[in-house]
């Protein structure tokens, strides 16, 4: 799809009509017709209404918006900024496939600059991503995982599991409050034996930070990284669950096999598992 389709797309929503927007563009009509149809038919949708009362978005017109904002915004940032801020910085991608990881991608990434220089950085937010396969599609450089990956267009090494550690706040009540995290089989497996704990309520929460907050502020259990909670644990606002086994989740880097980036990922990751 053509940037100059995207521009003029929302030209037309912007000045409401076909001809203002060729008006405004410098081009003619057929043009911006043109331009408009290849969008639709490279998504097999109609764009816009017309009708006595003018030009308008249809339903999917309005859904399609933000996204031509931001593929504008992106391809501004990649043709303008980004070669001037890429001078003498090494580019990385970096994904977790669960939230429990987002502080570790943070200091994954301090510590790759730390080590070999200027970083141009960008961190994935959405947790409903395929790790693996962003990896494997060019999306992303490097991922953490919890899921042993299978696809053969990446490789990974297994690296020291994750230690959660049931821990309560110190007015959780006889009825504690649980936090459920949602962090996948191995987890729920495991919170299955702990759920009498919880007699009270449980509440799902998908995100590590949040239900951590959640749990300060409201009172209550659940299972979250010790290096998370460490400094909570030192303060005393937390404390862990007496008798209460500590769950083990399987820790993954994953990346592609023609990746310069794996070893010095690799290396930054190990160091901070022992650090």
């Amino acid at each position: 799809m053509q940037i100059k389709a995207l521009e003029t797309f929302l030209c037309v929503a912007e000045t409401g009509g076909f001809h203002a927007a060729a008006r405004k563009l410098n081009v003619t009509q057929t043009a911006v017709s043109a331009r408009i149809r290849l969008i639709e038919d490279e998504t097999g949708k109609a764009l816009f209404t017309r009708g006595a009362g003018g030009t308008g978005l249809t339903e999917f017109g309005r859904q399609f918006r933000p996204y031509a904002e931001q593929m504008l915004s992106l391809w501004s940032f990649a043709s303008r900024d980004l070669p001037v801020q890429s001078q003498n910085r090494v580019a990385l991608r970096l994904g977790a496939q669960l939230s429990i990881w987002d502080p570790l991608l943070v200091d994954l990434a301090i510590r790759y600059e730390d080590n070999l220089g200027q970083l141009l950085l960008t961190l994935n937010y959405d947790h409903d991503l395929n790790m693996v396969d962003a990896v494997a599609t060019h999306v992303l450089d490097a991922a953490l995982t919890h899921e042993k990956p299978s696809d053969r267009r990446v490789m990974f090494h297994e690296v020291p599991p994750e230690r959660l550690v049931l821990v309560q706040t110190p007015d959780a009540g006889t009825d504690p409050i649980f936090v459920n995290l949602e962090l996948g089989e191995v987890y729920q497996n495991h919170i299955r034996s702990t759920a009498h704990r919880a007699s009270g309520q449980t509440v799902f929460l998908g995100n590590c930070m949040m239900a951590l907050r959640y749990v300060l502020r409201r009172g209550g259990l659940g299972y979250f990284p010790h290096y998370v909670i460490a400094e909570h644990l030192h303060s005393g606002e937390v404390t862990p669950v007496a008798d209460a086994y500590d769950l083990m989740l399987p820790l993954y880097l994953v990346t592609r096999r023609d990746s310069p980036a794996f070893s010095d990922v690799l290396n930054c990751l190990q160091e901070l598992r022992t650090a």
